[in-house]
């Protein structure tokens, strides 16, 4: 399979976020004219949960890992009845299963948890543990609209511009998606004053501000500058933390794009603070895409 062919690869796991997550990877995987691959990765067989029972018009009770895929399945084909779909069922940890799916994927898409009892606001640890993993770019569905990958609600794709911006696969993966949604991109490039550069000097009062807005002015457009002509682009520069900024621009958003430039720790690879903000807190699904470190 060429890499144009590659499918979008969806953990689902019964959970009401999963299916959702399933039904925007369908959207995606049609727009992009790829295959769908759902896949169920569990060390448990079975899954206990009232309401996929009830949409398969079963009873409340334990079900098996086949039935979940199988809805989520007949929910992307009703969706999309062209839509190539495979699904698998796999008895490993799906934190393994999802991260060697990526080298294999155009795209991995999520949901914002499993089915545990967090709070749905916080992202789960399956879904975080593969963005600080994942081969190919991936996407946690996320906000009040995250079942609907064709919805063009506001018409933008959100991205952000970090401070070393020379070659950007989250710049290169933000203009490719909205030329698919036929959107705007707005590139979001935050900058903040250090306290100590400060003064109390009526005379210099914001000139160190100015500098620093000057400075994020000039690395966002040194790093737009083989932006395409064909996508329809904004700037904007902002003052505050990264995370706040990019947070905030999500409300605005259909789709928000960071980088992922992992680092080696102590327990393998990480993300860094501004994509855990942003994945715990975007009003948007969240594309998160490795770069080259």
């Amino acid at each position: 399979m060429s890499a144009v062919d590659l499918p979008v690869v969806v953990g689902v796991d019964g959970s009401e976020p999963s299916m959702r997550a399933a039904d925007w990877a369908a959207d995606e995987a049609a727009r992009r004219g790829v295959p769908l691959r759902l896949v169920y990765a569990s060390l448990w067989e079975q899954y206990e949960g009232a309401q996929l029972a009830e949409d398969l018009g079963k009873p409340s009770g334990r079900l098996r890992a086949e039935d979940i895929v199988e809805t989520a399945a007949r929910r992307a084909h009703g969706r999309r009845p062209d839509l190539k779909i495979s699904t698998e069922v796999l008895a490993e940890e799906p934190e393994y299963v999802l991260v060697r799916e990526s080298r294999n994927a155009s795209l991995l898409v999520t949901g914002t948890r499993g089915r545990g009892g967090i709070a749905e606001a916080l992202l789960g640890s399956v879904s975080l543990t593969v963005a600080g993993h994942a081969h190919c770019p991936m996407i946690v569905v996320r906000g009040s609209h995250d079942n609907q990958a064709g919805s063009t609600t506001h018409g933008r794709v959100v991205v952000g511009i970090g401070a070393k911006p020379a070659v950007s696969e989250a710049l290169r993966f933000a203009f490719e998606e909205a030329r698919r949604r036929g959107v705007q991109v707005e590139a979001v490039r935050a900058w903040r004053c250090p306290t100590h550069e400060t003064t109390d000097h009526p005379l210099l009062a914001g000139e160190p501000a100015r500098l620093h807005e000057q400075r994020a002015a000039e690395e966002l457009e040194a790093a737009l500058q083989d932006a395409p002509a064909d996508v329809e682009l904004h700037r904007r520069t902002v003052e505050g933390h990264t995370r706040t900024a990019l947070v905030n621009a999500s409300r605005d958003a259909d789709l928000l794009v960071i980088g992922a430039r992992r680092h080696h720790r102590h327990f393998g690879l990480q993300l860094g603070r501004v994509a855990h903000g942003v994945l715990h807190h975007s009003a948007c699904p969240v594309a998160i895409v490795p770069e080259q470190a």
